[in-house]
């Protein structure tokens, strides 16, 4: 049986805004049916860019939507912003790299909890990063 389509759209412009990002994924994913451990990477991947979305950029949308392709059913968050966008998405990828003082584990982190993973960024316009992953 397949899930009725579920979206939401979320503003990120503070700290509790995370915590809010944070719960909808999780009702959205335990509603789809995912296991516990999928839940834990999804909200966990969430938490990381919606954080990015508040530190890099101070404000943004997270959109969450199912999603079904070839007798499959998955979710889909996309996290926008118009902040100062990334000029080298390939060392923003790497483990460790920060501009913030941070561990630097949120876009490799978020890119290995998922199963698909994109990301577009352009100076002084801001980034999009869409991650799904698929119910097992």
């Amino acid at each position: 049986m397949t899930p009725a389509l579920q979206e939401s759209e979320l503003r990120i412009t503070t700290e509790n805004d995370i915590v809010a990002a944070r719960r909808t994924v999780r009702t959205v994913s335990t509603d789809l049916s995912f296991g516990l451990t999928d839940v834990t990477r999804i909200v966990t991947a969430a938490s990381e860019l919606a954080r990015n979305i508040y530190v890099h950029a101070g404000s943004g949308v997270m959109r969450c939507h199912t999603v079904e392709q070839a007798h499959r059913v998955g979710l889909e968050l996309v996290f926008e912003d118009h902040g100062p966008g990334i000029a080298d998405i390939g060392v923003a990828l790497q483990d460790g790299y920060s501009t913030n003082a941070g561990l630097g584990m949120g876009l490799p982190g978020s890119r290995r909890l998922m199963d698909e993973f994109e990301i577009a960024s352009q100076v002084g316009k801001g980034t999009t990063v869409r991650v799904r992953k698929w119910r097992r």
